[in-house]
């Protein structure tokens, strides 16, 4: 599974990447505003910093609107991927987009219908929210699945990029699904290196070696 991180956090991105734990990014209007950044200069760091697809997102309702404002965020870098949203519009807009050989990430999917719109229309990939759909008391992680098994069904290309992510359980459960991508805040990527057992584990081993007197170095 690849990994993209959601934030517009040049620093967090940088930490992240020197690890090898960075397959591409998304950014949206809120990322962007709590970056507090322009969105052309921050999204051009971020594509110069890395490799894979990085999500800019259009805020036009219209599929006119979206397809150039699409074109405009695609100048900034090879590696841009359009984010449209997954109206008629939005659909409408990732038809043209996708036809023009761009990548498109069509967002804020909440059906397996949905996905399975986007996917006829081109995506390159479907943002699935996880955690909002857990809000209002649904399994996000049945979508994940739904959308995989339609997908594979057909050979759609369309990656499922499972998002709102928000615990490290929702990071295992997406792997064992079979989604393509999960992009998470840098947190929550990083919090899947804990467990107590490993702490405990680790103070246990520092307890032992100070009784020794020995040094490594």
């Amino acid at each position: 599974m690849k990994f993209f991180v959601d934030t517009a956090d040049v620093d967090a991105i940088r930490e992240l990447n020197s690890l090898g734990m960075v397959d591409g990014v998304t950014t949206n209007p809120s990322l962007i505003m709590k970056s507090g950044r322009d969105i052309k200069e921050v999204t051009k760091e971020i594509c110069d910093m890395i490799d894979g697809p990085v999500s800019a997102e259009t805020v036009a309702l219209d599929a006119e609107g979206m397809v150039a404002e699409g074109r405009e965020l695609a100048k900034i870098a090879q590696n841009i991927t359009i984010k449209v949203p997954l109206t008629w519009d939005g659909l409408k807009a990732c038809k043209v987009l996708s036809d023009e050989g761009r990548m498109v990430n069509v967002t804020l999917c909440f059906s397996a219908n949905q996905a399975l719109l986007a996917a006829k229309a081109g995506a390159t990939f479907i943002s699935p929210f996880i955690g909002r759909l857990d809000d209002i008391n649904l399994d996000g992680m049945d979508l994940i699945a739904d959308i995989r098994q339609i997908y594979d069904n057909y050979s759609f290309k369309t990656e499922i990029l499972a998002a709102s992510i928000r615990t490290v359980n929702h990071m295992t459960d997406a792997a064992k699904i079979g989604a393509d991508v999960a992009t998470a805040p840098p947190n929550v990527i990083k919090a899947m290196a804990n467990h107590p057992l490993t702490d405990k584990g680790l103070d246990g081993f520092m307890k032992d070696w100070a009784k020794t007197g020995q040094k490594i170095l």
